[in-house]
């Protein structure tokens, strides 16, 4: 068994973006969101398309640790159609161990539509129901845990007993939606094992039913739950932490946009990873949140979450060109 510094756990998937033309945004009272609009029952133009396979928060996050350098896998499923073949591939060629992936050839690959309008993404996603399993991935430095499919319950007891079975093993929790919408009692036992857990603000209401916006408030709630440092980005106003065990509270601005964004598919990943990465290649929380930020700037660049990952010299170049303010500030 090769052992990786870097294993990731979650739905890969094929996006396909499909960039509008013609729709339009109007506010939404039911749900106190936006709502994408465009005529219905009609013909509807749109710009182009362009098919990204091996993608998702987890295929995302395993680019991203390959890029800056730690050996990495994915563990996930896909169906025996050419999407699945498509997304084995599109790993290798990321530098992205398959040793630890599973082919179910009667199923179909999971593949999602991103409908781009105005720099923002609506992404309509499926997920097969493959038979989560956890095989003997022996002890990596660190597991990242991300989206899964809602009939996967049970599989997050199976990744916490591996875990407690092989405490040195530390791991990073983001969220998907589903995982979101189960709650948090019953992801309890994961919860109590998180060493970094990531989420947005939106986020962060969701899993923790409330309407506030205090990010030091929502960080102590999640943090009551059991991740050891709590990471909550709030989209162009800056990202923020917390370390449960020195008690610090940390924010960072955003790295500023070299030109406007393309799409901004990948962005949080981008950020969650690179933090989480960073972390594991031995920075400092300070360090990681001047890291993330960066990752996210280039991946809003192209279609996709993977095209503007990188490497850690390219991270170290836009760290030492950053603007003054760009830092973090204690709270």
């Amino acid at each position: 068994m090769t052992k990786f510094d870097f294993v990731a756990i979650g739905d890969v998937t094929t996006d396909a973006f499909i960039k509008l033309s013609e729709a339009h945004i109007e506010d939404c009272v039911k749900y106190e969101t936006k709502e994408l609009c465009m005529p219905w029952g009609m013909k509807v133009p749109y710009e182009g398309v362009v098919v990204v396979p091996a993608v998702g928060n987890c295929a995302n996050a395993t680019v991203a640790a390959a890029r800056l350098g730690l050996s990495s896998a994915l563990l996930s499923n896909v169906g025996g159609d050419k999407f699945g073949v498509e997304q084995l591939e599109a790993l290798t060629q990321n530098h992205v161990s398959i040793e630890l992936m599973r082919t179910h050839e009667n199923m179909p690959s999971n593949y999602h539509y991103v409908l781009s309008y105005r720099g923002e993404r609506t992404i309509l996603v499926k997920h097969e129901p493959f038979p989560y399993s956890m095989p003997d991935v022996g002890s990596p430095t660190w597991f990242y845990v991300t989206s899964l499919g809602e009939h996967s319950l049970e599989y997050h007891d199976v990744i916490v007993d591996y875990l407690l079975a092989h405490p040195d093993i530390k791991l990073a929790f983001q969220p998907g939606t589903f995982q979101m919408k189960l709650g948090t009692q019953k992801l309890e036992r994961m919860y109590r094992r998180t060493d970094i857990f990531f989420c947005n603000v939106e986020e962060a209401q969701l899993i923790l039913e409330t309407k506030s916006r205090e990010i030091k408030d929502l960080m102590n709630m999640v943090s009551e739950l059991g991740p050891k440092i709590v990471c909550i980005t709030d989209g162009s106003r800056g990202a923020y932490a917390f370390d449960k065990a020195s008690g610090e509270y940390w924010f960072h601005p955003i790295y500023p946009d070299t030109k406007s964004p393309v799409d901004r598919t990948g962005a949080g990943d981008a950020f969650s990873s690179t933090f989480a990465i960073a972390l594991a290649k031995g920075k400092t929380i300070p360090e990681a949140l001047s890291w993330g930020p960066i990752n996210s700037m280039s991946v809003v660049q192209y279609y996709g979450a993977q095209e503007g990952l990188l490497n850690e010299n390219q991270i170290m170049e836009y760290l030492e060109t950053a603007p003054e303010d760009y830092k973090p500030r204690r709270l």
